[in-house]
């Protein structure tokens, strides 16, 4: 019998070693077999709200990456139908209608500015630095001509784009754009007066129009022809050349010149009508004079620089 009351213990010493030592092992396992970081368990079973909280989560996450999947049509298409289903109506009633719709087309047409200023410049939108770019593609060395209402004076002008230039069309054919003829090409000079924006403006423009485009052109006064500089100065110096062969003569050779002229111009029409090649040889007589006169024939530099002088008119 031991004291405290007559109560012995159930359980030896050994006993109790043995299960101490069970408990510290097991902690120790558990502490091996957690993972870095883990959170410990706050209890066995999650509470309603947390277990709602993390399915919504997780919903909102997949609902995301299928909207970003999507593209903007069937992100409208999936809103509108998700709408219909929850509130109800129609999809007539979600159609847009088209007729507000603009293409960068028409936006260009609006805003375009047949010469651009700095007021112009001024103020610019959107729209009008859309049109003052296609307005820097242009370009602006000749003009192509709308003659469809020549009778009327009216007459429409606008610049050149790049398949015009690189087919020719408005220097190398004619500039009316119902005309593609390649002879007889004249450059004219025009004073374009336009309406444009609820303003009267004006601008000097080039064109190059065959013989009939040009009639039309010129049907109520006529306009002013460009000619290069090398043909005005062959003109001028044999204008001078001429003078000043008038002015050496003396007063009697002058009406002999002048009586001979006249005699000439009575020929009879049998004459006039002689064969080409017999009045451009010449006589017999002539051939023993000396050598015939030199012609100039003009190198192929020069062939080549009036060329390109026409194409800078």
């Amino acid at each position: 019998m031991h004291g405290h009351g007559g109560y012995d213990s159930d359980f030896s010493d050994d006993e109790r070693e043995e299960s101490s030592k069970k408990k510290k092992k097991k902690i120790e396992d558990d502490l091996l077999l957690q993972k870095p970081f883990q959170k410990e368990k706050q209890g066995k079973v999650a509470s309603k709200q947390v277990a709602a909280e993390l399915l919504d989560r997780e919903e909102a996450r997949n609902r995301r990456f299928h909207l970003i999947a999507m593209d903007a049509y069937q992100r409208h298409t999936k809103f509108v139908n998700d709408y219909i289903l929850y509130y109800g109506g129609k999809k007539e009633d979600f159609r847009r209608l088209g007729e507000n719709d603009k293409t960068d087309l028409d936006v260009i047409r609006e805003n375009h500015r047949f010469l651009w200023n700095e007021e112009d410049e001024m103020e610019m939108t959107w729209e009008k630095r859309l049109a003052k770019k296609y307005y820097d593609k242009l370009f602006k060395e000749y003009c192509i001509a709308d003659l469809s209402k020549y009778k009327e004076n009216k007459f429409g002008f606008r610049w050149r784009v790049e398949k015009e230039v690189i087919s020719g069309k408005g220097q190398f054919f004619c500039g009316n754009k119902c005309c593609d003829a390649k002879e007889g090409l004249k450059s004219w000079e025009v004073n374009f007066g336009y309406f444009e924006h609820g303003e009267k403006r004006n601008a000097l423009v080039k064109l190059r129009l065959c013989q009939e485009c040009s009639f039309k052109l010129n049907f109520h006064h006529r306009r002013k022809e460009i000619k290069s500089g090398k043909r005005k100065a062959k003109t001028k110096k044999g204008y001078e050349e001429s003078s000043d062969r008038n002015s050496r003569l003396s007063p009697e050779e002058a009406s002999k010149k002048k009586d001979k002229g006249h005699a000439s111009s009575k020929k009879p029409e049998d004459s006039i009508n002689k064969n080409c090649d017999e009045e451009e040889s010449p006589s017999e007589s002539e051939l023993w004079k000396g050598p015939l006169p030199e012609t100039d024939e003009k190198s192929q530099e020069e062939e080549f620089d009036e060329y390109f002088q026409d194409l800078f008119l």
